[in-house]
């Protein structure tokens, strides 16, 4: 693919107006410096999107979609950062000059696009026999009618019907003038071979006297079909698809996507369904916000699409039972993508297209709303059902349970579906934790669940488990009170009285077991003050504070290099470094625009606030601290308190030291360390004007 120049891309950046581009699909009202509007990407009914023309920011405090303009223009149109691009070059009138492709690049690009030409050719040509054909209108259309479609819905998904004949599209398109190559890779003709697989020179239309549905990309191109004979032969497939090809990949399609898309974001919820026929149905009774796998298996590609629109998925499984068992396993992975999932069982005999035509739209919606619930409940209660009275069965159903919890990212809710299980199996809940542990511990559980993040692992001990902060052999209730020792006392303790001594004051530090060094999480407050730094770093990097001396130059004068432990706020921080040894100050209006999602929202949050001070402050005569007037104090203060977050760490780790066996020499050489750290502690509290509060 060609690249767009970055001097081009900057130029689009600086020359788009967020707030005429967000126009076209809001209506904005300012408020303060900002204008303000309900949210294009879920329902509300008091406006929490906000949109700052100075920084060209969007951001909505309801759902969390925040960026820049290109940002906004892929969130709302569902499409490609250079798609996205293009977009607002085009709006703008700006000429983008591509980067020179190579020879092969632009062979690559013709043949896929001669491949989408010839498949929105074939789409054409079977919607236009389905509606114009004698043979398309008695049997296509009529079909279509029969299953309660009309014809608004088919002119919106573009159904057709493709004639049968051997060959009416290959002639079709040849006297159209397309190359039968491109039919051949698109898989709507079929190259006949003889008994040794060679070539005999025939070829025949892959698609005759069937029911066509198009199906489409996320930017509405037609990529291949999926096909319904409406021939009683049990040697003939009721459906076919097209094949792989160059520009359809099954794993990354979802149907009805493209139509769907604006619904899903503006419903917060995608409803999932296999079937083409579902699709049509349900959206033609005003079910906009649904897809199909088509009938095959959800691929970690098919997922990620959804999770473009929603985090909220709900799968409508038909009412039989071999079904369901096969739609469980897919199910799984809609956990292991972090997405929300409920599911609806339907009576058994029906699925979503024959029961909305039984019961209409109304008692439909009323059903899914009312039977809705979430997958684990789900599974658990029918995995029970099933091995009720058979104790080996219901090991294995329990373990299978396990499996799926584990795939949850979200801690709590893991801990909440081990409290469900436990009831509903009617076992003691710690034995479900302690079997949990011992699955997420397997090697090849691990393999599974790697890349997940470091939400998931065991329970009671870190990374991974609804941390309920207290050993799983414990009870919470019955702990002692605990007060909080001076570092002083802690030392003593660990010196003189070891662990035991220290747990018998209701030291609460020494009652719970460390994590592994490598296993350590960044403290929150340490977070709390890189983030504090960086985001002084990104937004005022040019202003000077004091001639000659930058906010960028100061705070790298005092950090140096790589002050920031936290990986993205590290990345973020080099960039801004490189781009001032290139002399230029960072801009979060460009950096806002990163093709990295992690980095646009990182600047997004660092660079909106939902609340702004009122100009009425300053008619009352009453000083409210502006950072923006005073940056060499936002500067000292971000600077100290993050130093002050070291030395405690430091302190913690000199504590920790003292919790093994030592010799006297080393023993003293770390209360000395203590010693200075204190008094270093206390002298960056005094320069904070802080009161000292630790160990009190």
């Amino acid at each position: 693919m060609a690249r767009i120049p970055k001097e081009l891309v900057d130029h689009i950046i600086q020359t788009a107006d967020i707030v005429e581009v967000v126009g076209d699909f809001v209506q904005l009202k300012r408020k303060g410096q900002n204008l303000w509007a309900p949210c294009p990407f879920h329902n509300e009914k008091s406006p929490s999107f906000s949109v700052n023309p100075a920084k060209s920011l969007y951001k909505c405090f309801g759902c969390g979609k925040a960026g820049g303009v290109v940002q906004f223009v892929m969130d709302v149109e569902g499409t490609s950062y250079v798609e996205a691009l293009k977009y607002l070059a085009k709006k703008y009138a700006i000429e983008i000059q591509e980067e020179e492709k190579t020879p092969q690049q632009q062979l690559e690009q013709n043949e896929r696009d001669s491949q989408f030409i010839v498949s929105d050719f074939a789409k054409n040509h079977y919607h236009r026999l389905l509606l114009n054909s004698e043979e398309g209108m008695s049997i296509g259309y009529g079909y279509l009618k029969e299953r309660g479609l009309n014809l608004s819905t088919i002119q919106t998904f573009e159904l057709g019907y493709s004639l049968d004949s051997w060959d009416d599209l290959m002639k079709a398109a040849e006297t159209a003038g397309f190359d039968k190559k491109y039919l051949e890779k698109t898989g709507l003709t079929v190259i006949r071979t003889d008994d040794q697989g060679k070539d005999t020179g025939r070829r025949y239309d892959r698609f005759r006297g069937r029911v066509m549905f198009p199906i489409h990309n996320i930017s509405g191109r037609v990529v291949g079909f999926g096909a319904r004979t409406l021939k009683r032969d049990d040697k003939m497939a009721k459906y076919l698809n097209s094949p792989e090809s160059e520009i359809y990949h099954k794993s990354d399609v979802l149907y009805g996507l493209f139509q769907a898309r604006q619904a899903i974001r503006t419903q917060e919820v995608c409803y999932l369904v296999e079937g083409y026929l579902d699709v049509l149905s349900l959206y033609q009774g005003g079910i906009k916000n649904v897809v199909a796998s088509s009938g095959t298996s959800l691929t970690e590609g098919q997922i990620r699409l959804i999770k473009r629109y929603s985090d909220n998925v709900t799968v409508l499984y038909d009412g039989d039972a071999a079904g369901i068992k096969a739609s469980l396993r897919g199910t799984d992975l809609l956990l292991e993508g972090g997405l929300n999932v409920r599911v609806v069982l339907f009576p058994d005999g029906d699925d979503p297209d024959s029961y909305i035509r039984k019961v209409g739209d109304q008692r439909f919606t009323e059903y899914i709303e009312t039977k809705s619930q979430d997958f684990i409940t789900f599974k658990t209660t029918l995995v029970a059902r099933e091995a009720s009275g058979d104790p080996v069965k219901k090991a294995e159903a329990i373990r299978d349970v396990l499996h799926s919890i584990a795939k949850v990212p979200d801690a709590i809710k893991r801990q909440v579906f081990l409290q469900q299980t436990s009831a509903t199996f009617g076992i003691d809940e710690q034995v479900l934790i302690t079997e949990y542990n011992k699955l997420v511990k397997s090697p090849s559980q691990q393999t599974k669940l790697s890349g997940q993040g470091d939400n998931r692992g065991n329970y009671g001990s870190g990374a991974g488990s609804a941390n309920t902060g207290y050993p799983p052999s414990s009870n919470p209730r019955s702990a002692p009170a605990t007060r909080p020792m001076s570092d002083e006392e802690e030392a003593e303790m660990l010196m003189y009285g070891g662990a035991e001594a220290a747990e018998s004051l209701g030291n609460s530090f020494t009652s719970a077991p460390k994590k592994a060094a490598e296993e350590e999480e960044i403290p929150d407050m340490l977070q709390v003050c890189e983030r504090e730094v960086l985001r002084l770093l990104v937004l005022y990097a040019g202003r000077e504070i004091e001639p000659e001396m930058s906010v960028a130059g100061y705070l790298m004068g005092q950090l140096g290099e790589y002050p920031l432990q936290k990986p993205l706020y590290a990345e973020m921080w080099e960039i801004c470094r490189q781009e001032l040894l290139a002399g230029r100050f960072p801009d979060a209006r460009l950096l806002a625009q990163n093709e990295r999602e992690d980095i646009r929202q990182l600047i997004t949050d660092l660079a909106t606030e939902r609340y702004e001070i009122s100009p009425n402050w300053r008619t009352k005569e009453i000083y409210v601290f502006n950072e923006v007037d005073l940056p060499q104090l936002a500067c000292d203060n971000a600077v100290l308190r993050l130093n002050k977050v070291h030395v405690q760490r430091e302190l913690d780790q000199c504590l920790e030291r003292l919790r093994h066996p030592l010799e006297d020499a080393e023993m003293f050489e770390i209360l000395g360390d203590i010693k200075r750290l204190k008094e270093l502690d206390n002298e960056l509290a005094a320069l904070l004007g802080t009161v000292v509060a630790r160990g009190t």
